[in-house]
Protein backbone atom coordinates (compact mmCIF):
# COMPACT_ATOMS: atom_id res chain seq x y z
CA UNK A 1 0.00 0.00 0.00
CA UNK A 2 1.42 3.46 -0.85
CA UNK A 3 2.82 5.59 1.96
CA UNK A 4 2.37 9.31 2.45
CA UNK A 5 3.88 11.94 4.71
CA UNK A 6 1.12 14.12 6.05
CA UNK A 7 2.24 17.37 7.63
CA UNK A 8 0.54 20.57 8.59
CA UNK A 9 -0.15 23.34 11.01
CA UNK A 10 -3.01 24.15 13.31
CA UNK A 11 -4.91 27.38 12.77
CA UNK A 12 -5.76 29.53 15.79
CA UNK A 13 -9.10 27.73 16.01
CA UNK A 14 -7.36 24.35 15.76
CA UNK A 15 -4.87 25.29 18.47
CA UNK A 16 -7.74 26.20 20.79
CA UNK A 17 -9.31 22.81 20.13
CA UNK A 18 -6.00 21.06 20.76
CA UNK A 19 -5.68 22.86 24.10
CA UNK A 20 -9.21 21.80 25.00
CA UNK A 21 -9.11 18.11 23.99
CA UNK A 22 -5.39 17.30 24.09
CA UNK A 23 -2.94 15.69 21.71
CA UNK A 24 -3.94 12.06 22.32
CA UNK A 25 -7.55 12.83 21.44
CA UNK A 26 -6.55 14.45 18.14
CA UNK A 27 -4.24 11.54 17.31
CA UNK A 28 -7.06 9.03 17.95
CA UNK A 29 -9.41 11.05 15.73
CA UNK A 30 -6.79 11.17 12.97
CA UNK A 31 -6.24 7.40 13.16
CA UNK A 32 -10.00 6.85 12.92
CA UNK A 33 -10.22 9.00 9.78
CA UNK A 34 -7.31 7.17 8.14
CA UNK A 35 -8.85 3.79 9.01
CA UNK A 36 -12.18 4.88 7.50
CA UNK A 37 -10.32 5.36 4.21
CA UNK A 38 -8.88 1.85 4.39
CA UNK A 39 -5.47 2.92 5.66
CA UNK A 40 -3.36 2.88 8.79
CA UNK A 41 -1.10 5.29 10.64
CA UNK A 42 2.51 4.16 10.85
CA UNK A 43 3.79 7.14 12.84
CA UNK A 44 2.29 10.32 14.31
CA UNK A 45 4.28 13.13 15.92
CA UNK A 46 3.73 16.65 17.11
CA UNK A 47 6.56 19.09 16.45
CA UNK A 48 7.49 22.70 16.78
CA UNK A 49 9.01 24.69 14.00
CA UNK A 50 7.54 24.88 10.51
CA UNK A 51 4.68 22.41 11.01
CA UNK A 52 2.81 21.19 14.08
CA UNK A 53 2.11 17.60 12.97
CA UNK A 54 3.97 14.95 10.98
CA UNK A 55 2.46 11.55 10.24
CA UNK A 56 3.36 8.65 7.99
CA UNK A 57 0.25 6.89 6.74
CA UNK A 58 -0.52 4.00 4.43
CA UNK A 59 -3.53 4.58 2.20
CA UNK A 60 -4.94 2.57 -0.70
CA UNK A 61 -4.23 5.21 -3.35
CA UNK A 62 -3.64 8.87 -4.22
CA UNK A 63 -7.37 9.57 -4.32
CA UNK A 64 -7.67 8.47 -0.68
CA UNK A 65 -4.71 10.67 0.32
CA UNK A 66 -6.31 13.70 -1.32
CA UNK A 67 -9.65 12.88 0.33
CA UNK A 68 -7.91 12.84 3.73
CA UNK A 69 -6.14 16.12 3.04
CA UNK A 70 -9.36 17.76 1.86
CA UNK A 71 -11.28 16.59 4.92
CA UNK A 72 -8.59 17.84 7.30
CA UNK A 73 -8.42 21.22 5.60
CA UNK A 74 -12.18 21.66 5.25
CA UNK A 75 -12.64 21.62 9.02
CA UNK A 76 -10.84 24.95 9.25
CA UNK A 77 -8.62 23.98 12.18
CA UNK A 78 -5.71 22.49 10.27
CA UNK A 79 -3.77 23.35 7.12
CA UNK A 80 -2.53 20.01 5.71
CA UNK A 81 0.06 19.00 3.17
CA UNK A 82 0.68 15.56 1.67
CA UNK A 83 3.90 14.14 0.23
CA UNK A 84 3.97 10.85 -1.68
CA UNK A 85 6.73 8.64 -0.30
CA UNK A 86 8.67 6.30 -2.59
CA UNK A 87 10.69 3.25 -1.64
CA UNK A 88 14.29 2.77 -2.79
CA UNK A 89 13.02 -0.10 -4.96
CA UNK A 90 10.57 2.22 -6.72
CA UNK A 91 13.43 4.61 -7.49
CA UNK A 92 15.43 1.65 -8.85
CA UNK A 93 12.52 0.81 -11.17
CA UNK A 94 12.24 4.43 -12.31
CA UNK A 95 15.97 4.61 -13.03
CA UNK A 96 15.68 1.61 -15.35
CA UNK A 97 12.89 3.11 -17.47
CA UNK A 98 14.12 4.68 -20.69
CA UNK A 99 11.91 7.32 -22.29
CA UNK A 100 11.06 6.79 -25.94
CA UNK A 101 12.54 10.21 -26.73
CA UNK A 102 15.77 11.35 -25.11
CA UNK A 103 15.30 14.43 -23.00
CA UNK A 104 16.84 17.62 -24.34
CA UNK A 105 17.28 20.50 -21.86
CA UNK A 106 15.64 23.82 -22.85
CA UNK A 107 18.97 25.55 -23.61
CA UNK A 108 19.97 22.82 -26.10
CA UNK A 109 19.42 23.26 -29.81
Amino acid sequence: MPKYLLHGSYTIEGSRGLLKTGGSSRQAHFKENVANLGGKVEAFYYAFGGDDVYAIVELPDNVSSVALSMALGAGGGFQPGIVVLLTPEEIDQAAKKVPSVHYRPPQSA
